[in-house]
């Protein structure tokens, strides 16, 4: 059974043995006002076909006819059913850690593969399979660099994701590194020449995303150029990976951080996701995680295994890289499968699609007399910024009412940028769906205001 219940008589016999008479004397240290009450108020137990008609009725709320602008790091792209038939079987889905190469070879395998075409997506030399998600992986990425230099300055692009610079800020502050951050120009990219004037011989790295929290591409040769000459590394985090489909992959970069999650892992309310790290070959030494490579065996058969994996399960905690350790071999399946699934051309192809609905949702929605397209003239993939005479609020409580899911409020992050707000359109977004948005934008109360 997958769970075991215990009867009344099973619990009496356990904290007989313990030597106490009820459940609630185990938590007799806790003070009485601290601990959780007995009239919970909690509903009737559930049949199973009642809880059926329950999470299909919670769903339909949920989802069912809602048409969603959203992106920010979490993004909707097709999933073709063979991803989950696959990770499925028993022999992917119940599987641990690979640390038996002679009967794990199919997990294995699955990782090498997938760490060969993180390498030929990324022009990198190395990658791994053991990030939790995107934002993890920039703040072991930076750590790594800091290992790497032996320095303690870091230094962040205000581009990059609010929420990945939050999980680094945390890395930093209990590492007792200083990170500052960099400002953006009027295009929507990193300020090069602040950033010029920020990086000095302290500095172990830059931080920079790109396509940015604002779908715009950087200038990674440029970065690369100001860290470099100060000898400080270059981190580049990408969020959204389809974007390598097209964008040219930041060669430059001394350490890449990807988030796989839109190579065929759910979106499933915000994880698991699919962190990766990826590098020169060089700095191999200092990446977290595991890495699988291949060998052969005495008969000369090729085989698979563990090659590196410094975490401080594995070896002496004080030369660990880091204490991440949970096997992500289930979700960098997915992404293997997704990628062998759609290939060098389908991946392009894939990317086209992205470039071309959010080309025309931007030009559609950000050229009324109601809203404004922030950083235009820059290259973008499929996100973009805009900015309304009504507020945000407003606007998405209106386009609720249409069962339409609009951007993401920026004021949180960015207050300079007014009542800003960051859209996203893929593959999924529909021609119909992008007008819908428009005939609601143009019937905003402020623009009524206006005419009369």
């Amino acid at each position: 059974m997958r769970y075991l219940p215990k009867s009344p008589a099973d619990r009496a016999t356990m904290l007989h043995e313990i030597g106490v008479a009820a459940i609630d004397d185990l938590f007799a240290t806790v003070p009485a006002e601290y601990r959780l009450g007995h009239d919970l108020n909690i509903p009737r137990q559930l049949g199973e076909s009642e809880i059926i008609d329950y999470f299909k009725h919670a769903a339909a709320l949920n989802a069912t006819g809602y048409s969603s602008f959203l992106g920010a790091g979490a993004y909707r792209h097709y999933r073709p059913v063979i991803i989950d038939s696959l990770v499925q079987r028993g022999e992917f889905l119940t599987s641990y850690t690979p640390y038996q190469a002679e009967i794990t070879q199919g997990t294995l395998q699955a990782i090498f593969e997938f760490q060969t075409m993180i390498c030929e997506l990324t022009g990198m030399d190395i990658a791994n399979a053991s990030m939790y998600d995107g934002s993890t992986g920039a703040a072991e990425a930076v750590m790594m660099a800091v290992r790497i230099t032996g320095r303690d300055g870091v230094i962040v692009a205000r581009s990059v994701h609010p929420e990945y610079r939050e999980v680094m800020q945390t890395y930093a502050q209990h590492q007792g590194h200083s990170a500052g951050e960099i400002g953006f120009g009027e295009d929507g990219r990193v300020d090069l020449a602040a950033l010029d004037a920020a990086v000095t011989e302290q500095t172990a790295c830059v931080l920079v995303q790109s396509p940015n929290f604002f779908g715009i591409v950087e200038d990674i040769p440029a970065i690369a150029e100001i860290a470099h000459k100060k000898g400080a590394l270059l981190v580049v985090s990408i969020a959204e990976a389809v974007s390598l489909g097209i964008v040219r992959p930041p060669v430059e970069a001394d350490i890449v951080s990807l988030e796989a999650q839109s190579f065929g892992v759910a979106l499933s309310y915000g994880g698991p996701y699919c962190g990766v790290i990826a590098a020169k070959e060089k700095y191999v030494r200092q990446m977290p995680g595991r890495l699988v490579g291949e060998t052969k065996d005495k008969q000369g058969r090729r085989g698979f295994v563990l090659t590196l994996s410094t975490r401080e399960q594995h070896i002496r905690r004080e030369k660990a890289t880091s204490n991440i350790c949970t096997n992500q071999a289930l979700v960098a399946l997915m992404t293997t499968i997704f990628l062998t699934v759609y290939g060098k051309e389908g991946i392009r192809e894939l990317a086209l699609q992205n470039l071309a609905k959010a080309n025309y949702a931007a030009e559609t929605l950000g050229g009324t007399a109601e809203t404004r397209l922030l950083f235009k003239r820059t290259p973008r993939f499929h996100e973009f910024v805009l900015e309304t005479e009504e507020s945000v609020e407003s606007v998405s409580s209106r386009l609720l009412e249409k069962k339409i899911i609009g951007g993401l409020p920026l004021a949180k992050w960015y207050p300079e940028l007014g009542n800003a707000s960051l859209w996203c359109a893929t593959e999924l977004t529909t021609r119909e769906q992008i007008d819908q948005v428009a005939s609601v934008l143009a019937n905003s109360p402020v623009a009524a205001t206006s005419r009369a």
